[in-house]
């Protein structure tokens, strides 16, 4: 029992390391996009030249793009941002597949749990851009959803990239949840905005920035709440 317990006490410090550390190295970082997407797109992928465009973009009008630092989307954002020479972060975690940190980074920090890194994902987050992935994508998606459906975040663009993979996804809540079972409201469907193009989203998350200079995605107290549920 006291070894367990004594484990239970090293794995909160390891936690809490995770979390100075990264809040530490960001701290200064200011207004950024995080961009989410699938570890499995090549370098000759649409969305993956999307990504890249996008984030380079971005970087032009000052605003610095995280990721989760690994290939596919993950790489061809950090790529834009740093071929644009502009602010260019990888969040890694350690994964048995799929997860080798991308050379693109003028940040690169790794991290062994999950929701650390999520919170690092928003913190500094004036907006989200969500292009076609996997599990780990859609987890990605619907917690910005649901903090901002909460109000535990502030309102901030949620854009969507790629109509045709989308699509199936936004019917389903639509017809599914709304409609036949009234598990979510009609004004969560407002929540997020789908596009094709780079050029697209950009010009939401800077037409955002533009009207709310100074805002993020979590103000000081809702932080607050954040850290004291983990």
């Amino acid at each position: 029992m006291h070894e367990s317990k004594l484990a239970e006490a090293w794995r909160v410090m390891r936690i809490q390391s995770e979390l100075v550390d990264g809040i530490e190295h960001l701290i200064k970082l200011g207004p950024a996009v995080t961009i989410f997407g699938s570890a499995r797109f090549a370098e000759d992928n649409i969305y993956y030249q999307s990504s890249r465009e996008l984030a380079a973009q971005l970087v032009k009008e000052g605003v610095a793009v995280i990721t989760g630092g690994g290939p596919g989307i993950m790489e061809g954002a950090n790529r834009g941002a740093f071929e644009a020479k502009g602010k260019s972060i990888g969040l890694n975690i350690k994964l048995p597949m799929e997860q080798t940190t991308n050379p693109y980074q003028t940040t690169s920090l790794s991290f062994r749990y999950f929701f650390v890194r999520k919170f690092l994902f928003v913190r500094h987050a004036v907006g989200f851009v969500i292009y076609p992935g996997g599990y780990g994508t859609l987890d990605e998606l619907f917690e910005v959803l649901t903090l901002v459906q909460t109000r535990k975040s502030e309102p901030t663009p949620i854009v969507l990239v790629g109509k045709q993979f989308w699509q199936g996804l936004i019917d389903w809540l639509k017809v599914t949840m709304l409609e036949q079972h009234a598990t979510i409201s009609k004004e969560d469907l407002e929540l997020f905005t789908i596009v094709d193009s780079a050029s697209e989203a950009a010009k939401i998350i800077l037409d955002h920035r533009s009207i709310y200079p100074d805002a993020t995605c979590f103000e000081e107290l809702d932080e607050k709440v954040w850290l004291s549920s983990i």
